[in-house]
């Protein structure tokens, strides 16, 4: 569990981790180099390990976190979000009877001022194959993700460069790989609209994702992906010209020549 300044939110998401049907063995918290009162967690919830380290971003206290388990499968709870009481029971019965997958996730419920938000249709889950299904947006939310601790030595962990999107990066490049399972039932619930949430500290969003898309271009799935960059650098080309960004403007129109001539 990575955590920044959200004490109150933080005891809210622990009370339903150890609220849970199937307990985890281990719950660790890694605090971002909070100055509120999360250094006093431990006093609340005394069976969980709870390590600080200075300010570097949530990729980085998740991959400390994926460091420091014990465990042969890891699961996330970012501080902000809750999970259902049967959560972890579904999933860990998911992989028994599909013991081939060492991935899953599950629907969420999106909850704003006490009443549930209609969930777009860019984000309806799907299991399988999904590497296209996950090309455009980020469908699986870290809170939902239960992984095997074996996939991040064959795939990688969190980059650390990238302050949003890590998870869209790190679930493409699962995805690109390997099938993930859905238990498809809302076993999470994430709320929108507090103060601080890095889904709403940038502009161009897709500024992080063509990042993870370009890596992923000596993958099988070169066209699709040359595809979707297309797509969005032409957004991005499109708010460059609004906001005159002409550096930013004057990148993306090269790119995309380069990438329409190697798609032609």
């Amino acid at each position: 569990m990575p955590t920044y300044n959200r004490y109150e939110l933080l005891k809210r998401a622990l009370k339903s981790v150890f609220s849970q049907k199937l307990l985890p063995i281990e719950v660790i918290v890694i605090d971002d180099g909070s100055n509120d009162n999360t250094s006093k967690i431990q006093n609340d919830f005394p069976q969980i390990k709870y390590l600080y380290q200075h300010n570097r971003g949530v990729s980085s206290a998740r991959n400390t976190g994926i460091k420091k388990a014990s465990c042969e499968w890891i699961a996330f709870l970012d501080s902000d979000d809750e999970w259902h009481p049967q959560k972890l029971q579904k999933q860990v019965e998911f992989h028994k009877n599909n013991p081939n997958i060492l991935m899953s996730y599950t629907d969420e419920l999106w909850i704003r001022d006490s009443k549930e938000l209609k969930v777009p249709k860019k984000f309806q889950k799907h299991g399988g194959e999904i590497f296209e299904k996950c090309l455009s947006h980020c469908i699986i939310a870290p809170s939902s993700a239960l992984v095997h601790k074996s996939m991040f030595e064959s795939i990688g962990i969190f980059d650390e460069n990238l302050e949003v999107c890590e998870d869209y990066d790190l679930w493409l490049r699962v995805a690109s790989k390997e099938k993930i399972g859905l238990v498809n039932e809302k076993l999470i619930v994430k709320y929108a609209g507090h103060e601080n949430q890095l889904s709403f500290k940038h502009w161009g969003m897709d500024r992080f994702r063509v990042i993870a898309l370009e890596k992923l271009l000596n993958s099988e799935f070169k066209t699709q992906v040359i595809e979707q960059l297309i797509k969005k650098y032409n957004l991005l080309l499109k708010g460059a010209i609004k906001y005159d960004r002409i550096a930013d403007k004057q990148i993306y129109e090269k790119r995309l020549k380069e990438l329409e001539n190697e798609l032609n």
